[in-house]
């Protein structure tokens, strides 16, 4: 009977090891996806826009594009939109081209998830000079590009292939006032891949509030 008990006990030790193991996997494959590398192709995806038309990657095939993960209610984010600094950014590529593609990934019932109402609301009272205001609820293009921040840029090349990844600028406060001292990786990137010169920073630290998957 002791015998029988020891066994029963390591058996269940084994299962229990085994278990916390396989559960530790998953937690890393949910919620700890990276970015794809820069210089490999960026996973394509389709999304409502905040007029209720749907926007796919694949649409933009030949253009630049940029992407913009957002939260309207982190501060981090009003910091580049209540200066005006991400509006006039929008404005000045959008102008020459690119494709600017905003996208919010916040969960139903999270901070910063919006309805295409709320949506359509912000774009006119900020004043926005995106492409479109993409709506990403359940977080699956958030999670195939590893999105970690609001904002958390990329910019894609006509190819398809991701040039930059990382934060907007060189200084991670929600201070509007350190805009003006810092450099804008974004802008960097697009001028340097437009004028056929490899980005010279391709990945940098991307700071902001967390994106609030569901």
């Amino acid at each position: 009977m002791k015998a029988y008990r020891a066994e029963w006990l390591l058996n269940n030790m084994i299962t229990k090891t085994i278990l916390t193991a396989v559960s530790s996997l998953v937690a890393v494959t949910l919620f700890a996806a990276d970015s794809p590398p820069v210089g490999s192709n960026a996973p394509q995806f389709s999304l409502p826009d905040a007029k209720g038309k749907t926007q796919a990657l694949a649409d933009f095939k030949g253009k630049y594009v940029v992407l913009e993960w957002f939260n309207p209610q982190c501060p981090f984010v009003k910091k580049h939109y209540g200066s005006g600094n991400m509006q006039k950014l929008q404005q000045d590529f959008t102008g020459k081209g690119v494709v600017w593609l905003t996208i919010d990934s916040s969960a139903p019932g999270a901070e910063g998830n919006l309805t295409a109402e709320q949506a359509g609301a912000v774009v006119n009272s900020w004043k926005t000079h995106q492409t479109a205001l993409l709506l990403d609820p359940e977080g699956k293009v958030g999670r195939a590009y590893g999105a970690k921040n609001t904002p958390h840029m990329f910019v894609i090349n006509p190819e398809g292939k991701v040039v930059y990844e990382g934060a907007i600028d060189s200084k991670a406060t929600p201070n509007p006032a350190d805009i003006a001292n810092s450099t804008n990786y974004v802008k960097v990137a697009l001028d340097e891949s437009m004028s056929g010169k490899p980005v010279s920073n391709p990945n940098t630290r991307p700071y902001g509030c967390s994106v609030k998957y569901q």
